[in-house]
């Protein structure tokens, strides 16, 4: 299993979001720390083929990132989730799973599961829009995990989590990287240094480091914090 990234670049008119950046990764979890504006965001949106680069490639397994193939076996928690408020949780998964081309029986079985997975099996009948911040991204993150994916990518998956939650999701993402790759972007540094096998640090649109935590020597917001002190 391999996430192949080889000078992956975007490029807005005058501004480049992502500058060549080049990452072989395997299995485990992968924090990606980086300021507001350090291209995080849209370096994620090309590992998911939503947003076409302006220069490289993306594969998995040999698979490119503009084929079906790939997107099966990617889940994706955009940090901007779209929900139909008149939905009931479960009619949004059953809804997301047929889209993800899941048969019905499937689907059902596999949308309960999850539902209790991410603690919101008492809430499957009732509609999202009486869903509070915490059990919206508890379902988006429930959706991402509907078609068992090998390549998960997560978009600050934590906002609106109470710390009791949060505990809980770190657990379960640790529990999916251990046979699966999982690449996490958040600007709440403790969400990574605690399930992270590895850091990835943006800066200005390039990966200025990519490394195991324990190679950092010193606390990780520390070395955060140190990479953007003023020049």
């Amino acid at each position: 299993m391999e996430l192949m990234v080889d000078r992956l670049t975007k490029q807005y008119k005058n501004k480049i979001a992502v500058d060549r950046v080049s990452l072989r990764i395997g299995q485990g979890v992968y924090g990606l720390l980086g300021a507001n504006g350090a291209g995080k965001t849209t370096l994620m949106r090309m590992l998911t083929g939503i947003l076409k680069p302006t220069g490289g490639t993306v594969t998995f397994d040999g698979l490119d990132v503009s084929t079906e193939e790939y997107r099966k076996e990617l889940g994706y928690l955009p940090q901007d989730f779209g929900y139909y408020p008149g939905f009931t949780g479960m009619d949004f998964l059953m809804y997301m799973a047929v889209l993800k081309g899941m048969t019905k029986q499937t689907a059902k079985k596999r949308s309960k599961e999850l539902l209790e997975v991410v603690g919101l099996k008492e809430m499957g009948k009732r509609k999202i829009k009486t869903y509070s911040g915490g059990m919206k991204q508890r379902l988006g993150i429930a959706q991402a995990l509907l078609n068992h994916p090998r390549l998960l990518v997560l978009d600050e998956p934590t906002a609106g989590l109470d710390p009791r939650e949060r505990v809980r999701f770190r657990e379960l993402i640790a529990e999916i990287g251990r046979e699966n790759i999982v690449i996490l972007s958040t600007h709440i540094v403790s969400d990574v240094e605690h399930i992270a096998d590895r850091i990835l640090l943006m800066k200005d649109g390039q990966l200025i480091f990519n490394g195991m935590q324990e190679t950092i020597g010193e606390g990780l917001e520390d070395f955060y914090l140190e990479q953007f002190e003023e020049e």
